[in-house]
Formats: structure tokens, sequence, C-alpha cells
């Protein structure tokens, strides 16, 4: 079972999510999740505000090498 858990607000500092239940050596790629956020930039969405912001996700934990490791995975 994936469970999903998320942290923090829009105009915090940051926002989290924590995805347990990943299995071990699922590739990760950090590019395409940047691009799906860039979408956002564009204008795709419901407001104007997505476009003055910057979103880019770093990988807190549960990556080595572009490969989930099986413990939860921070973003």
């Amino acid at each position: 079972m994936i469970q999903l858990t998320t942290a923090g607000e829009s105009h915090g500092k940051a926002l989290i999510a924590i995805i347990e239940g990943l299995p071990s050596n699922l590739p990760i790629d950090l590019s395409q999740i940047n691009r799906y956020l860039a979408l956002r930039q564009s204008g795709y969405g419901r407001g104007g505000r997505q476009k003055i912001e910057k979103d880019q996700v770093e990988i807190l934990s549960g990556v080595r090498n572009t490969l989930t490791l099986g413990s939860p995975l921070c973003l």
C-alpha cells in the first residue's frame, strides 16, 4: 500500500511530500517531475500566482543514484 503525507503551505518555506510504500530500485526522474511543476509556470492552473512561482523539487531522502531505496521518499 502506498501512503502519501503532505506538510507545509504554499506561502511557507516549502511544501513537503512523504511517500511510503514504494518498492526499492524504482527509477525516479527528477527532471520529469520538474517538467510537470513547470506547467504551472506557463499558466496551467486556476490563477496567475503560479506564473511567478519557480517551483523545483528536491529529493531529501529515499533515493540514491536515481533509484528508490525502499524507505520513505521525502520530496
